[in-house]
């Protein structure tokens, strides 16, 4: 019975530390237990290694706090060191947990400018002090985005240039278990 493939591209700190994925792919640097909680620590900024392509995807494993108000996770094009990134950089796709609301929205800017928020869903899947596993699944025309293996929505690209998609930034009330 033939094994398929793993994905072999990781997500990179500023650092340029290699982090196994979350199938444990043996061809990435595994940092030891004291250097991931140093490189996993809130807010976070890495780079995506080859940026994003279709059957790419990115697995972020972590726990809301005990009392969480919101959080972001932004997949950005461009280089991080930029001062004012968030102006210079377009962002591909950025997911809001919001839990005053119980809304998970998403969201892009492109040239500056950001796109009409996307309605919220009816489901809000996170809990507060509870794991909780997303995965962005990369495809030729969207992001399909699983929260704890529900789809919870498909996210249209706005960013065209899917290799200039090469940063994720995560902010907020969460902690990062792994990331890959």
């Amino acid at each position: 019975m033939a094994v398929a493939s793993m994905e072999k591209d990781a997500i990179n700190t500023e650092d340029d530390v290699h982090f196994n994925n979350s199938f444990g792919d043996s061809g990435l640097i595994s940092p030891d237990k004291e250097d991931i909680s140093r490189i996993l620590t809130v807010p976070f900024s890495g780079r995506i290694r080859g940026g994003m392509r279709p059957g790419k995807k990115i697995i972020i494993m972590g726990i809301i706090d005990p009392e969480p108000d919101s959080f972001d996770i932004s997949l950005t094009c461009g280089n991080s060191e930029e001062k004012d990134y968030e102006e210079l950089t377009d962002v591909a796709l950025q997911l809001r947990a919001r839990f005053t609301e119980r809304q998970f929205l998403r969201n892009a800017q492109v040239s500056g400018k950001w796109s009409e928020e996307e309605a919220p869903i009816s489901y809000f899947p996170f809990i507060p002090d509870q794991p909780f596993r997303i995965e962005i699944h990369c495809e030729h025309q969207r992001f399909r985005i699983f929260v704890d293996g529900h789809q919870l929505f498909d996210f249209y690209h706005k960013v065209k240039s899917l290799p200039a998609i090469n940063m994720i930034r995560i902010v907020g009330s969460l902690q990062i278990t792994k990331l890959g």
